[in-house]
């Protein structure tokens, strides 16, 4: 299943974004620390680039991430031109205090009252814009909710004589190229409810965690205590082995998966399982690079299918 996700009122943040970029100096990108690549909008490159601005990407939620693989991404990110990344928590008031300063390395000609620092918050949904905001005004000034896309419309504040700070909605784009991402993203709650089947997105996560994080899994539920071995099951084995551990039952006596989903989302959203990330640059790269083939091998399976149609059709001139 393809998700795609993109509410009404994205179209409008988008294009008032745009109109704002134009009087910024510094864009703010607020990334998942736990899918860094899958939670970056591409649409914010390209008005970024558009408008060269330089960009501080915030890896927000590094405590529930691999530190490990989290570095990888620092790295990664780091090496890119005009940019600078930094993981932190955005729930931790000292950490939010650091990112005027690091936007100020960015645009080292502004941060004066006369040339004030114009810096402005952008990323997807729920990846912790409103709450960095909250964090570096001292004050509850943005909403901050448990679902996907709370804030509808931009709002701008100023931090002192020579700083101010645009907070904008978070932005999904028109339509997610690679399938895994829409799971990826799903999975760490940026992509409503309503537009996923969690027992899927909960399989996908239970496969890739059982890949990369099998000690953690095994130890959160306990698998070997149920005679399961970690490496030989699946993510529907796991959904099915937290629901008899947890005697998730429906009325009618089934298991209750839809319940078990969520158990096993939220473990994995609360940082219950352990700090794990869903992807590295390395396996970033290799998505892609499989995406890539894959696509080259339809695009010739398509285009051989439509050559022998061609062959098979009667000339009119004969």
């Amino acid at each position: 299943m393809a998700i795609q996700w993109f509410p009404g009122h994205m179209t409008s943040a988008r294009k008032k974004a745009e109109e704002t970029m134009e009087h910024i100096d510094v864009v703010i990108e607020v990334l998942d620390a736990r899918v860094p690549a899958a939670s970056h909008n591409p649409m914010i490159e390209e008005m970024r680039n558009f408008r060269q601005r330089p960009n501080l990407k915030i890896l927000n939620k590094a405590d529930l991430a691999d530190p490990q693989v989290t570095q990888a991404w620092l790295n990664y990110f780091n090496a890119q031109p005009n940019t600078k990344a930094v993981a932190l928590s955005c729930k931790k008031p000292g950490d939010a205090k650091k990112i005027p300063g690091l936007c100020k390395q960015l645009a080292p000609h502004r941060g004066s009252p006369l040339k004030p620092l114009r810096m402005m918050i952008m990323g997807i949904p729920n990846v912790g814009k409103s709450t960095l905001m909250n964090a570096l005004l001292n004050r509850r000034a943005a909403k901050v909710g448990d679902e996907p896309a709370v804030t509808k419309s931009q709002q701008r504040f100023e931090l002192n004589d020579s700083e101010n700070i645009t907070d904008t909605p978070g932005m999904m784009w028109p339509k997610i190229e690679h399938e895994s991402d829409g799971y990826l993203l799903a999975a760490s709650h940026a992509i409503g409810r309503n537009a996923v089947i969690d027992e899927d997105v909960a399989e996908f996560l239970g496969n890739v965690l059982i890949k990369q994080y099998p000690a953690l899994i095994n130890t959160r539920y306990k698998l070997d205590a149920m005679k399961l071995n970690v490496t030989e099951i699946d993510g529907i084995d796991l959904l099915e082995a937290i629901a008899r551990r947890r005697a998730y039952k429906r009325t009618d006596g089934e298991w209750d998966m839809e319940r078990t989903a969520m158990a096993l989302l939220t473990d994995y959203r609360s940082g219950a399982i352990g700090r794990v990330s869903l992807e590295s640059p390395k396996s970033r790269a290799e998505m892609v690079a499989q995406a890539k083939l894959e696509a080259e091998r339809q695009l010739a399976a398509k285009t051989a299918k439509a050559a022998a149609a061609a062959a098979d059709e009667p000339n009119p001139a004969e």
